[in-house]
Parts: structure tokens; sequence; C-alpha cells
């Protein structure tokens, strides 16, 4: 019963990260690239945005998520509250990592792309991307599997996920303490591990 109580809270905790991941990785690309494309006034104001958010701690934008948003009628249930946090954080966090990507490739070349008669769009696409994704990778593949760890402060406001679940197991029987530590450990160990591993041989692959 307790072990199946807590594979509930295993597969919540797995599709809040993977939304998260998808959701973030989509936006943050953007916001990355408006500030890479140095827009006159709104890459400044994506920056400024991205900067702000960067700085506040993830445990506040959980609350503000799920306590602040409904006082201006945008209404979230825990679940959606928790990827939404999770998606507005670790987007300022990897479009950091896409913009320092693209801005790690010689200007140069973007000036050769041009030179060919490429577009300054398909320079991006075709040329000034594809060198940056290798370099990208690495750090990316950290911030989600931070991401995945973060899922576990959405515990805050009761999401009913792998943490939260083996809080409620603990908490009627003390003696399944160190078990459900040990069970913490293990699965999120085996999420993160995975992932870095798959990302690794991605890596490969693009070298």
């Amino acid at each position: 019963m307790n072990i199946r109580f807590l594979l509930d809270g295993l597969l919540v905790t797995v599709e809040v990260a993977l939304l998260s991941i998808v959701f973030s990785f989509i936006i943050g690309a953007i916001l990355g690239l408006l500030r890479y494309m140095k827009i006159p006034i709104f890459s400044k104001i994506v920056g400024a945005i991205v900067d702000l958010v960067r700085n506040l701690p993830l445990l506040l934008i959980i609350f503000f998520t799920y306590f602040a948003l409904p006082q201006i009628g945008i209404r979230f249930d825990i679940f959606w509250s928790a990827v939404a946090a999770l998606t507005i954080f670790e987007s300022a966090m990897l479009s950091e990592i896409i913009r320092a990507g693209l801005n790690s490739i010689p200007s140069g070349q973007m000036e050769a792309g041009r030179s060919t008669g490429l577009t300054y769009l398909q320079t991006l696409w075709f040329i000034i991307i594809p060198q940056a994704f290798k370099a990208m990778v690495p750090p990316i593949v950290s911030q989600l599997i931070s991401l995945i760890k973060d899922t576990s402060l959405a515990t805050i406001i009761s999401l009913p996920e792998l943490t939260h679940n083996a809080r409620i197991i603990y908490g009627q029987n003390t003696t399944y303490v160190i078990p459900m530590f040990i069970a913490l450990a293990f699965f999120y160990f085996i999420i993160c591990y995975t992932l870095a591993k798959f990302a690794k041989r991605f890596e490969a692959k693009l070298t």
C-alpha cells in the first residue's frame, strides 16, 4: 500500500518534471534568441525580466503562482501551479544558457554566412545554432537535473509528488523515516542519472 502511494507520488513528480522541461525549453529558447538578436529596447526588457526571475528563490515563485495569481483572477490547481512556477524559473535559467552558447560562436561565423547570401535568420538557424547547441548540451542537462530535484519544493503547496507522499508515510509511522529517505534518494538518483546518461549519449552523437 505504501509502495503504491509512493509510486503515485513518483508518477506526479515525473509528469510535473516532463511538462516543465518541455515548456521551459521552448520559452527559454525563445527568450535566449531574443536577447542574442539584440532587438532595440525589446531585448533589454526581456533581459530585465530574465534577470529578475533568476534572482528570485524558486519557492517564492511557487507561492506566487499558487497564492498570488488567484488574487488577480488567474487560477491554477496545485499541479499546474507547480508546472507554471518551474516553467517560469527554469525558462529564465535556460535562456541564459542558450544566450551564452550563441555568444560563444565567433562573430565571424555570422559575417561569413551573410557573405554567402544567407539572411540573418538563415545564418542563425543553419550555422550559428547547430554549432552553439553542442556547447549548450552539458549546462542544459545540469539545469534540467536541477529542475527534477526542484519538483520536491512543490510539496510546500501540498502537491502529491514523491517527497510529499514520503513525508505522509513516515509521518504516520516513524519507523519508516529511514526507509523513506532511502527510497527518495533511490528514485531521484535513478531519474537524474538516467537523464544524465541519455544526455551523454546524445552529446556523443553530436560530436
